[in-house]
């Protein structure tokens, strides 16, 4: 079944399937809406630092180094939180993963917010940054893998839709507290415990969702695997799907695929994980996340007040929420590939464009508004096209009995390459001031070009079957 969008952007249905009753693509709309408030925490635990720093700065007494380690310490718990996370969902399902998660994104939130030293919140932020690994890696895999092919991209970055919803909320909740609670003493604590109350929904929520098809079909539960696809398929194509995840699972079954010693035996697996480790940290080595997590303090040195950089940051989620939109619509048109090379185009312009105002421009109102429209265009362009492409080709490229884990091995290197910008960046701007940092990004964006020009594969418009078949000759 290899289904391909045609020219005016529609996608064809698989062959031999009957058309979608309403009621079941009303099941999978409602499997995506709970699932994918995984992704909402991961954007308001990851985008809430950003305006709650420069007060919790104040309360805990922050310098640079134990600030960076603040920003970081999330993102480290991250990158263990993915691979543990991936094997975990490969091992136990991804619905009682998620679930897992949805605890201990309540018990990251609740820490951080009462965290009483610093040492404390490196901690709880480390505890939360496993739930927003985990959630990273799970969430796309169980999306991917129960979508039909011909809407897979369109709900995959639904997640990221999400993501960047959350940080909307982060920047949005900041900057009404912010001018509520003034400058009283731990108002950012209720920037921080926000986040409990999505993750009560995600645990009810999941209480009540099915598990992935593909996971149960590669456990052999063949007929709760079909009982899955009946929900959210008709039952002519739930019937034909199976069969041919059956016969893929087999294969797998046989070469037992499905850990570290398949990476280093198998050449084409090899070379499959090393397309994944490039594709993860370009997504990084933008320098997305200095915007995220350091945006109203880069505002703050460009011009702005501190009130008016939390306002003016709200710009930032705004445009990223608008640009994921048009990132969903142009999935169904446009190849992966090319739109990835496009979005780090314009990410690259635009970091170049920040660094020049920066060393130029006096500081002031003028070079305030320039680079906020810069950030507001780098943004654009990678949450319309960069952000998306990345975990929606994540989740697709690894074959299914290892496809948790092997996403998540390659989110481990995009959360340690998150890590290590998160840690040094405040370091880098204080040491060689912002125009030269960014500028170190320009480099990064260009040979990003390169690699993936030459090393991307193209994932639009197959089955995650004949995906994995079609890498799996290329790559041997």
């Amino acid at each position: 079944m290899d289904v391909r969008d045609d020219a005016a952007g529609h996608a064809a249905t698989p062959s031999g399937a009957d058309a979608t009753p309403r009621a079941v693509s009303r099941r999978l709309r409602v499997i995506t809406v709970i699932a994918t408030f995984g992704g909402l925490l991961f954007g308001y635990d990851t985008g809430v630092i950003n305006g709650a720093l420069p007060y919790m700065t104040d309360d805990l007494g922050l310098t640079p180094v134990t600030e960076g380690m603040v920003t970081s310490s999330l993102l480290l718990g991250a990158a263990l939180g993915a691979v543990a996370g991936g094997r975990l969902s490969d091992a136990r399902g991804r619905r009682r993963t998620i679930l897992a998660l949805a605890v201990l994104f309540f018990a990251g939130a609740l820490a951080c917010a009462l965290a009483p030293t610093t040492a404390v919140m490196v901690a709880a932020r480390f505890a939360l940054g496993l739930a927003v690994g985990g959630a990273s890696v799970t969430v796309p895999v169980f999306l991917a893998e129960i979508s039909p092919a011909e809407r897979r991209g369109a709900l995959v970055t639904r997640n990221e839709l999400m993501i960047v919803s959350g940080q909307l909320l982060a920047f949005s909740t900041n900057a009404f507290i912010g001018h509520v609670g003034g400058e009283a003493d731990g108002v950012w604590r209720w920037m921080l415990v926000v986040a409990t109350l999505p993750a009560v929904v995600l645990w009810f929520g999941m209480l009540v969702m099915p598990e992935s098809p593909r996971w149960l079909a590669a456990r052999g539960r063949l007929d709760d695997a079909l009982a899955v696809l009946r929900q959210v398929r008709s039952r002519q194509r739930a019937a034909a799907e199976l069969a041919e995840v059956a016969t893929l699972a087999a294969d797998d079954e046989r070469e037992r695929l499905g850990g570290w010693r398949d990476m280093r035996a198998v050449p084409w697996l090899r070379r499959l994980m090393f397309v994944g480790f490039g594709i993860a940290i370009v997504q990084q080595i933008t320098g997305v996340n200095t915007i995220m997590y350091y945006g109203t303090r880069i505002l703050t040195d460009a011009g702005f007040t501190s009130d008016a950089a939390l306002t003016a940051n709200i710009a930032n989620g705004v445009i990223s929420v608008l640009a994921t939109f048009v990132g969903i619509w142009l999935l169904g048109r446009v190849d992966r590939r090319p739109m990835l090379m496009t979005g780090l185009a314009g990410t690259t312009s635009a970091l170049a464009l920040i660094g020049v105002f920066s060393l130029v421009l006096p500081a002031g109102e003028i070079r305030a508004f320039a680079v906020l429209a810069m950030t507001v265009a780098f943004l654009a362009f990678q949450q319309g096209a960069i952000s998306p492409v990345t975990w929606l080709m994540l989740s697709e490229v690894f074959p299914m009995r290892m496809r948790g884990f092997g996403m998540g091995v390659a989110a481990v290197v995009l959360w340690l390459t998150n890590f290590v910008i998160g840690l040094v960046f405040p370091s880098l701007v204080a040491g060689i001031d912002i125009s030269n940092t960014f500028f170190l990004f320009v480099v990064a964006g260009l040979l990003s070009l390169v690699f993936v020009r030459r090393h991307a594969p193209e994932t639009r418009g197959r089955t995650l079957e004949v995906l994995e078949a079609e890498l799996r000759a290329r790559y041997s």
